[in-house]
């Protein structure tokens, strides 16, 4: 069986612009703002996604603490999973490979596809290597562990000077800032992310966007599938549009 759920069918605004797609006994599925941590790090003290729902919860009469699955990056929107019990947050983590089906990105990253690979091929793949680098940075290095991000374009343009390109991409893997450093070490950083090299902000803000995920429910055992389009897209004039904000 597979359920597909979209933002605009089932959708509630909690704080902070945190959006509550799905909710079960066992999993809550979000769509998070760009701006905002999924869960406090050392010497943080703004509020949370996490911190967010276990208020929801509190209001509900539930007396449990939502569980962490895996973190988007503050700057970085889209959909996030979290479980309702360290049993099922046990269940989702032990086997991520096998349970989640697909996870999909789209950014906007400085500079053109096509003059990176030369070949004129519009998809294709990065495997390459991550490791911890200097100053918290994610690297390419040999000797760190096996990552692969898979990348479609789905359509470029320039602006004030600046050649940008419109991405979708898959993960095969899930390594921290994987999507980031992948596309940095290959020239094209993702805009705005002045930590892997951009020089540029069209939107005022880290253009990437966790736009679908598909898995295998731990509990129930169906297929679900959420997705939140990207606030970005190309339009009839060659141009991005910014649907979250009018003006661009």
């Amino acid at each position: 069986m597979k359920d597909r759920i979209i933002m605009k069918e089932r959708s509630r605004s909690l704080q902070r612009g945190l959006v509550l797609l799905y909710e079960d006994r066992d999993i809550i599925v979000v769509d998070k703002p760009p701006g905002l941590l999924s869960i406090a790090s050392s010497g943080e003290r703004d509020k949370t996604a996490y911190w967010i729902l276990y208020e929801y919860l509190c209001t509900k009469g539930e007396k449990r603490r939502p569980a962490v699955v895996h973190r988007l990056d503050r700057d970085t929107s889209g959909v996030m999973i979290f479980a309702k019990s360290e049993q099922i947050k046990k269940k989702l983590m032990d086997n991520w490979d096998a349970l989640v089906t697909e996870r999909r990105y789209t950014a906007v990253v400085e500079g053109s596809m096509d003059a990176w690979r030369r070949d004129g091929k519009t998809e294709g793949v990065i495997d390459a290597p991550l490791g911890e680098g200097p100053g918290g940075k994610v690297i390419v290095t040999e000797i760190g562990r096996r990552a692969v991000t898979r990348w479609k374009l789905l359509g470029s343009f320039s602006k004030k000077g600046t050649f940008y390109s419109l991405l979708s991409l898959e993960l095969e893997t899930g390594r921290r800032n994987q999507i980031r450093a992948h596309l940095a070490w290959i020239g094209r950083p993702v805009a705005g992310d002045k930590k892997y090299g951009a020089k540029t902000d069209p939107f005022k803000r880290l253009c990437l966007h966790a736009e679908k995920i598909a898995f295998t429910h731990p509990g129930a055992g169906r297929l679900l599938e959420f997705e939140v389009p990207a606030p970005w897209s190309v339009h009839d004039k060659g141009g991005f549009k910014d649907s979250r904000n009018p003006c661009t």
